[in-house]
């Protein structure tokens, strides 16, 4: 399989990165320093599986659902669409996707918003962000989609009680992408490769996530 371009679309993993409300902060501690004496240089990372850009699995909102290596890899590379989208209101709605006269033949799509231009300064966290409303996440299921992702750290808006748009897609089998960085993509057609590390029974997982032309 040849590309003309690859594109990470992945948010480094940086000490000061950051992190959802409430989440346990990132620590990167050198523990073993050639400088000092070691043989090696050795790392130790300490940070939420739901840490920059990562997937979410079914048990994230679901009790006794599945883990994050249980996702179907065939969800998690293929055709990709990435959408630009400035929704009306506050979120992303049904009403918002009608008026983009969308294929059909879409499996995975990604949102490209405002929220891209967040990642100019990933220190502090913003609540204001755009996300999918449960309305659009119910169109999307009409449509048999298998992955959707954003560009910011949830797909759901800050302020919500009962996670509808998450419990709607996970109880769907939809994987959930976050966190990605899209500043420099373009709007159209890409192949995804999305990869979370393979955590047992994990609630979600850090992604290496790359778009190909």
């Amino acid at each position: 399989m040849n590309f003309n371009k690859l594109y990470d679309v992945s948010v480094p993993i940086h000490p000061g990165l950051t992190v959802w409300h409430g989440d346990p902060s990132l620590e990167i501690v050198q523990t073993n320093k050639i400088s000092e004496g070691a043989a090696a240089n050795v790392s130790q990372i300490k940070m939420g599986v739901h840490t920059g850009t990562h997937m979410d699995a079914p048990v994230h909102f679901i009790e006794g659902a599945t883990g994050i290596d249980t996702l179907p890899l065939e969800a998690l590379v293929g055709t990709v669409l990435v959408l630009e989208i400035n929704p009306t209101g506050a979120h992303i709605e049904a009403t918002d996707l009608e008026k983009l006269d969308l294929p059909d033949t879409f499996e995975r799509i990604i949102f490209k918003t405002r929220n891209s231009e967040f990642w100019n300064d990933n220190t502090h966290f913003r609540r204001d962000f755009v996300a999918l409303n449960p309305s659009g996440a119910e169109w999307l299921l009409q449509r048999g989609l298998k992955l959707v992702g954003i560009d910011y750290l949830s797909i759901e808006r800050f302020d919500c009680e009962d996670y509808p748009t998450h419990r709607l897609l996970l109880s769907n089998k939809v994987v959930i992408l976050e966190g990605l960085d899209l500043r420099a993509i373009e709007p159209g057609e890409y192949t995804l490769m999305a990869l979370p590390l393979k955590i047992e029974n994990a609630d979600g997982a850090p992604a290496r996530v790359f778009l190909a032309k």
